[in-house]
Order: C-alpha cells, then structure tokens, then sequence
C-alpha cells in the first residue's frame, strides 16, 4: 500500500477536509476551525498535521516563518479509499449487498433515488 492511499483515522478526515476548505492553511487556523467541535489544543493539531505530511496526505511550504499546509489527496481519492474499505469490510467487496442495503434504509431521499437512477442510465449507455 503506498503512503497516498493509507485509511484516514476520524482525527485525518477531520483535519483534512478543513484544509481542503481552506488550502494553503497554517496549522493555528486549522487548529481554531475545529477547536469548537473538537477542543483540540495547538499542539494536537500541529502534531496530527506534521504526521500527515509524513504519510503523504499533506505538504508544506514555508513562506518565511509561516508554515503553509495543502492537501496532497483529493477529496475524491479519500472518499474513493474510504468506501472501498467499508465494501470490503462490511460487505466482503460486493456491491450489490450494499446497494440493497443502502436503498432499503430509510435514509435515501426519493430525490436522491432519482440521482442514482440517472446516474446508473447515464452509466449504461457509456
């Protein structure tokens, strides 16, 4: 598995989806944003950060004494590994099961229905 696409924990996915919102950000930012929800003090912030540059999924560049975060994944690289990783584990990597089980929640709305069904028409005729 290479660095890039190693599983976000909750704390990465918190930290990430604010620099990308906010990207090229420094850490005392990121650290405010996510103070209310998470009551994480700077050093937290800073030492999650400083670990994600090392897995590979942010970069840095220092203009000089600010240090200035970006993203080196997408969102959709993210959400991509992400949903692989439930397929696979909750659903033994098949898709179907888990389509039936998400279309027999009763969290779809009938407009997200209709979404899906166009997006599965648009599909087919590839």
């Amino acid at each position: 598995m290479s660095q890039r696409t190693q599983e976000l924990t909750d704390a990465e996915w918190a930290i990430i989806q604010m620099v990308w919102e906010h990207e090229p950000v420094p850490a005392p930012t990121v650290q405010e944003l996510l103070e209310e929800q998470r009551g994480w003090s700077y050093s937290t912030v800073k030492t999650l950060m400083d670990r994600m540059v090392k897995k590979g999924l942010l970069t840095t560049e220092r203009i000089r004494n600010l240090m200035l975060y970006t993203s080196a994944i997408t969102r959709q690289e993210a959400q991509s590994k992400e949903i692989l990783k439930t397929l696979k584990r909750a659903f033994e990597g098949a898709l179907t099961p888990m389509m039936q089980f998400l279309l027999e929640s009763d969290h779809i709305t009938h407009s997200e229905l209709d979404e899906l069904e166009a997006l599965i028409r648009a599909k087919k005729s590839k």
